[in-house]
């Protein structure tokens, strides 16, 4: 008697554990069932794949959706579109909220908020404070918390552990692996000064290199000293790599495409506010230190810090200009056009984007391809040519740093536990993402 799936996804390229190679996938009950030859196989609903990629659902480990707090900028709800139309199929959203993220009662508030309104599965990062440390271990381990968060230098919002003691207080405190913005933060104020009126070439010397690498190299000692994993996000500088390189027995690391891609002076005199982030984006030295630790597999994932600011804020003069760029929409998209210009392999990007948030962060059931994990599918043209333009972004902020940039390779559809939400830039039905499950706290 042939097999019966809910879903089969005909004649696609599949590309995961077992490499690339044509083949069908089969889902049943929202979980991957089968993946091989499945000719005689029937389904409810069958998506003709041909010529297309499919690779296990795009994951983005650092996402500021800014609910509840400064909803002008964006919510949960237009942030969760945004991913999906993107391609991606989970996100991971920061604590640096108005109110803050740092108690069991702001985690349920995220989670409630969430629910029939973000179309992508979700999980929240508990913020680190001098004043919770004690409370972390059981925090860490509430439903829908993916981690700990330490702003070891001042960004967005008013989450901050700058000291020494207080980073190491967080670090004696719970078992999973916490991310870290590593900026040392009295560096980061001695540098104001540096600070140009109305010249945002100046943002990389008033927040230095040298901020960046103090941090982590304090980050990286305390890490050992306390025995806890730590994960470095959005590594700006090419100085960082050697020092990651050294500890990757406990440390994994972040890239973002903006670092990969954009380079310093160029980018501020082209793009002035909207080029403005934290860490900075570097100059071209920098830049290439970043790629060559991705070559190296120092880089271990690809993380957007989707983190909007209105059009009048970003149009504001130095320094009053607030920092952070949208970048969920177009993570996978302009991380494709450097598959296609030979800068990485798909493979690569798949451990970057999908194997890695898994491999890091203990995602149960995501981030693979394989039989018995959800049916999380991230469908992509690997030849198609579009233009990223402000007015097809879903963020409320309605821009990106990469208007006007013609990419080759573009998410095609976006399937969440076996349910097609996205089909050719449309978004499909009602909002359904849930809450991800972690290994380390079921």
């Amino acid at each position: 008697m042939a097999e019966t799936f809910d879903l089969i996804l005909k004649g696609g390229t599949v590309v995961n554990h077992d490499g690339e190679g044509l083949r069908d996938v089969g889902v049943r009950a929202g979980r991957v069932a089968a993946i091989g030859s499945l000719a005689g196989a029937s389904a409810g609903d069958v998506v003709d794949c041909a010529g297309l990629h499919i690779l296990p659902g795009v994951i983005d480990t650092q996402v500021h959706f800014r609910e509840p707090g400064p909803t002008h900028k964006e919510d949960l709800e237009s942030g969760g579109r945004a991913a999906v139309l993107g391609g991606v199929t989970a996100v991971f959203e920061m604590p640096n909220t108005n109110p803050l993220t740092t108690t069991a009662a702001a985690i349920e508030d995220k989670l409630a908020r969430a629910k029939d309104r973000m179309q992508c599965d979700h999980a929240f990062y508990v913020g680190a404070t001098h004043e919770n440390a004690r409370d972390l271990p059981e925090l860490e381990r509430l439903p829908g918390v993916c981690g700990v968060k330490i702003f070891m230098g001042a960004s967005t919002g008013d989450l901050l552990v700058p000291d020494d003691d207080g980073v190491r207080d967080v670090l004696r405190h719970g078992r999973r692996r916490v991310a870290v913005h590593s900026e040392d933060e009295f560096m980061l104020r001695e540098g104001k000064s540096r600070a140009r009126a109305g010249d945002w070439t100046s943002h990389p010397e008033a927040r230095s290199v040298e901020a960046a690498v103090s941090s982590t190299r304090r980050l990286l000692k305390l890490a050992y000293e306390t025995g806890r994993r730590i994960h470095v996000l959005h590594v700006s500088t090419a100085d960082e790599i050697p020092l990651l390189a050294a500890a990757k027995d406990i440390a994994t690391a972040e890239a973002t495409p903006q670092h990969l891609t954009l380079a310093a002076p160029d980018c501020y005199e082209r793009l002035k506010g909207y080029a403005q982030m934290n860490p900075p984006i570097r100059d071209a030295r920098h830049r290439e230190g970043l790629w060559a630790g991705l070559a190296a597999g120092v880089i271990d994932v690809i993380g957007s810090d989707h983190a909007p600011h209105s059009r009048e804020e970003k149009e504001k003069a130095y320094p009053a200009s607030p920092s952070g760029m949208p970048g969920v929409q177009t993570l996978l998209p302009v991380m494709l056009d450097h598959v296609a210009a030979g800068r990485l392999t798909l493979a690569r990007l798949v451990d970057l984007v999908c194997h890695g948030p898994n491999r890091i962060f203990g995602i149960a059931r995501k981030g693979r391809l394989a039989v018995g994990y959800d049916a999380d599918f991230t469908i992509v043209d690997l030849k198609a040519r579009r233009e990223i333009r402000n007015e097809d972004q879903a963020t409320k902020s309605g821009w990106t740093p990469f208007h006007g940039v013609t990419v080759t390779g573009w998410p095609k559809g976006t399937i969440i536990r076996g349910r097609m939400v996205m089909w050719e830039d449309e978004i499909l039905g009602l909002a359904a993402g849930e809450p991800l499950r972690f290994q380390e706290a079921l």
